[in-house]
């Protein structure tokens, strides 16, 4: 960056006295926390949302579906504009708009008016998810403390996504399922609240536009493959519902890197995927997320419907592996500064792999502790070793004009590799069982879904080894 650019951007930084750090880190991991959350919490409220609003079987995994393509559609979106229309500023809109939406959803009569509401969560989430990460790395300084602080970001995202079960499961039980939405209205408002009144704002200064073709080319190109990615579970692979949108959505993608190469401020500057870090991060965390977060839906179906545990059981029995990923998380800084990024990020993706190969041995009697507990910490403490060098290194270097869209492109690439995975591992799982809904069959098909996502997790170590840079962070 040049010293007029580094000057334009220092000027448009809040002249107010920066808040603690540990304060920044709190507020932005919070928002964190209730995106990651609402991919997961609304699965064990499913049956009851259904039952109270008249919802059909689509209409049901629509509820799911709604979210995740608004919240992979917008990402790279949101993470832009945070960069050009300041990152507090669009912190707040973002989790305003989540916030409300998530009241509308939790008040909703009718079943279009949850799907709305749910759509509009995503979008609020789209927004508000790679201003978490920036708000982060510009309050902490490049080395050890940014390493521990994306760590403690990336345990408390981990951890929403592995709390899901067990906070629907308590909130159905114990109120109803129109809870597992409206919790995040009290929570959300707190964390507006201190927003507000704590954080300070800043963006670059170069003065440009949002680039207004590229954003709505990147918008509909990953709305259209997350919306054909979620097909596949109803329809397969080669049906013209899955493969019209598949293709649609690749072709604008590459019409959007078209464009982008020949924009004079692309929303996306190509020369960021030269970028040996970013490039090999991004992808390193695609693929492992394609396994990865299969995990937590593959287990709580074989808890609830092989081994017989109630929601509320199925969310309490995957505990351990909620506090595996909270310590492999914190745990990585510290390795990663002996041994290397690259060396923590393998060894975690081979951890997660023994865990996933020893999670495809289970039966349908199978004991808590061999078949459910010691796996999945396994998986999940291997998870948490991998993914924090993995988005240290995507964001590692990034200029402040580029801490946003590089924010974006870290989720977006962890959204878009867990949809195609969860779409991938339920086509193969409903292969193996061949319709039939015995325990016995049951139990082939998870285990089937996790033998393939052991092989995927071996490959994407190997990728992670021959491409990731061998990068230390230094001790300061």
């Amino acid at each position: 960056m040049t010293p007029m650019l580094e000057a334009a951007d220092t000027s448009r930084i809040s002249r107010r006295t920066a808040p603690p750090t540990w304060l920044v880190v709190s507020l932005a991991c919070a928002g964190q926390f209730l995106v990651v959350l609402d991919v997961s919490v609304v699965n064990v409220a499913l049956p009851s949302m259904r039952a109270d609003l008249g919802l059909s079987a689509s209409g049901l995994q629509w509820v799911v579906n709604a979210y995740a393509i608004a919240f992979a559609g917008f990402m790279l979106l949101g993470g832009r504009a945070g960069d050009l229309y300041g990152r507090k500023r669009m912190f707040l809109v973002g989790l305003g708009l989540f916030t409300l939406a998530s009241l509308g959803g939790g008040l909703a009569q009718d079943g279009w008016q949850l799907l709305l509401a749910r759509a509009v969560q995503g979008l609020g989430a789209a927004v508000l998810a790679p201003a978490t990460l920036t708000l982060l790395t510009a309050a902490v300084p490049e080395g050890p403390a940014r390493a521990r602080a994306i760590a403690t970001w990336t345990a408390v995202g981990a951890g929403g996504g592995a709390a899901g079960g067990l906070v629907g499961g308590v909130l159905v039980d114990v109120l109803s399922w129109r809870w597992v939405l409206l919790i995040n209205v009290p929570v959300g408002a707190l964390v507006l609240a201190g927003s507000v009144l704590w954080l300070t704002e800043s963006r670059t200064g170069d003065g440009r536009r949002l680039d207004l073709p590229g954003a709505l080319l990147v918008t509909a190109g990953l709305g259209t493959l997350a919306y054909g990615i979620s097909q596949t579970e109803g329809a397969g692979w080669t049906a013209a519902r899955t493969l019209l949108p598949l293709v649609a959505g690749l072709a604008l993608l590459g019409l959007f890197l078209y464009v982008e190469a020949r924009t004079a401020a692309p929303l996306m500057p190509l020369g960021l995927l030269g970028r040996r870090s970013v490039a090999s991060a991004n992808a390193a965390m695609l693929v492992s997320g394609s396994a990865m977060f299969c995990m937590w839906y593959f287990m709580t179906l074989y808890a609830q419907n092989v081994l017989g545990y109630t929601p509320l059981e199925a969310g309490l029995a995957l505990v351990p592996s909620s506090v595996a990923v909270l310590v492999g998380s914190k745990t990585a800084p510290r390795l990663m500064r002996r041994a290397g990024t690259r060396t923590v990020a393998v060894t975690g993706t081979l951890v997660a792999a023994t865990g996933f190969a020893w999670q495809s041995t289970m039966g349908p009697h199978g004991a808590y502790t061999t078949a459910v507990m010691f796996p999945g910490i396994l998986m999940m403490l291997g998870a948490g070793l991998a993914a924090t060098p993995l988005a240290a290194l995507a964001t590692s270097g990034a200029a402040p004009a580029e801490a946003g869209l590089l924010s974006g492109l870290v989720n977006t690439s962890r959204t878009m590799g867990g949809s195609l995975g969860l779409a991938v591992m339920s086509t193969i799982a409903a292969a193996r069982t061949g319709g039939e809904g015995g325990a016995a069959a049951l139990t082939q098909g998870y285990a089937a879904a996790f033998r393939t996502s052991t092989g995927v997790l071996l490959v994407g170590a190997a990728l992670m080894l021959l491409w990731l840079p061998r990068r230390k962070v230094s001790a300061k």
